[in-house]
């Protein structure tokens, strides 16, 4: 029977864009782009399409440059023909009624030099960020990267800006910019990476430049309720070295007092999958989104590995405004529609994540609803 008194299927007003639910469907890197060129092809149309009743979908971190792949068969948003290829999948997405927005990405440092015919990539300062690449020879330990020169900083400032534009004419309804732990953001942001000692390095200010310069390329496209970034904290096991560090709290303090004056479509914010105690981030362990909260005055999205339930609370006790679901999209195109009806949830097949083909992708069925519907 139908479910209406959840707060996850509430419509929401997001700006200008009037969300059918706060369900939004996470970034969910799936490796399909499988041709040289990196171009959106048919089937990841009809992969997105299927999954068009969340209020919003995010799609794959996209590369905004060539220098900032580093993850086999990940799409562009650089190229003419990449553009086109994002056209078939933000038409397939609104033709279902969807809204859709660009996850705009760069690997920085934890690339490696087998995608650039042997040069290495390129991060804030030549430290090896100690984590790894998944390049067309399988995962690879990353290397020591060579320093960016602030000619090639400003550059990459220009590259997130014409892939923001990219965006604009492929028809999304907005970007997301991705500086998850591991990303070239977040090595700027951290000491453990950041050794530079120029306007991009040493003091939080500094060290957080470019996060403001990013945006503010940005913003010259797009309305500013357009615009989204995407953090996450205290990522701690999976990136390397790039652990929080004594200054995270201070930086993230800094960065979101800054935030708040933007007024950005949201703010999206990873949990922690570990827990936080004897780190430098202990404090947020008991009360990680009400921080944000506290310290944020714009919409915040919260992405934790949130279930139907855990969902819900979250929204009902206020401390964010939109929930973010990344692997209940594989196996289950219809989650909204699941949780409407409280449906159980399919599981999805974690062989066939990376994989390449339809197999695993856009194969995966909507429930049989006639038991449901009442």
């Amino acid at each position: 029977m139908e479910d209406t008194t959840q707060p996850l299927l509430e419509g929401y007003q997001l700006g200008d864009l009037q969300l059918k639910n706060r369900i939004v469907m996470s970034s969910l890197t799936r490796g399909r782009a499988t041709n040289a060129e990196l171009i959106p092809t048919p089937l990841m149309a009809q992969y997105y399409a299927q999954r068009a009743s969340a209020g919003l979908i995010l799609t794959e971190g996209t590369w905004v440059n060539p220098k900032s792949i580093g993850f086999i068969n990940v799409p562009g948003i650089y190229t003419r023909q990449q553009v086109e290829g994002w056209k078939l999948v933000t038409q397939a997405v609104h033709d279902k009624g969807g809204l859709i927005f660009s996850q705009l990405g760069h690997i920085g440092s934890a690339s490696h030099p087998d995608f650039f015919e042997g040069e290495l990539p390129a991060g804030p300062s030549a430290v090896n960020p100690q984590t790894r690449s998944f390049t067309p020879e399988g995962f690879k330990d990353s290397l020591t990267p060579r320093e960016f020169t602030v000619a090639e900083i400003k550059q990459t400032i220009q590259d997130y800006q014409l892939a923001a534009k990219n965006a604009q004419e492929a028809g999304f309804d907005g970007v997301e910019i991705h500086a998850l732990a591991g990303m070239l953001i977040p090595q700027f942001l951290s000491l453990a990476t950041n050794q530079r000692t120029d306007e991009y390095g040493g003091s939080i200010e500094n060290r957080s430049r470019i996060v403001f310069e990013i945006l503010d390329a940005v913003i010259e496209v797009w309305e500013s309720t357009r615009v989204a970034i995407k953090f996450s904290p205290a990522a701690l096991s999976s990136v390397g070295i790039m652990t929080p560090d004594e200054e995270t709290i201070p930086v993230f303090q800094y960065i979101l007092k800054r935030l708040s004056e933007y007024n950005l479509a949201y703010l999206h914010i990873v949990g922690p999958a570990e827990d936080l105690s004897g780190t430098p981030v202990a404090e947020l362990q008991d009360n990680y989104f009400s921080h944000f909260r506290q310290n944020y005055s714009g919409r915040l999205m919260a992405n934790l590995g949130f279930t139907q339930e855990s969902g819900n609370a979250i929204l009902k006790k206020g401390t964010a405004d939109l929930v973010s679901f990344g692997t209940p999209f594989i196996a289950n195109p219809d989650l909204a529609e699941r949780f409407k009806y409280n449906i159980p949830l399919s599981e999805s097949n974690q062989d066939t994540i990376y994989t390449g083909g339809e197999n695993g992708y856009a194969d995966y069925p909507e429930a049989e609803y006639s038991d449901y519907v009442k």
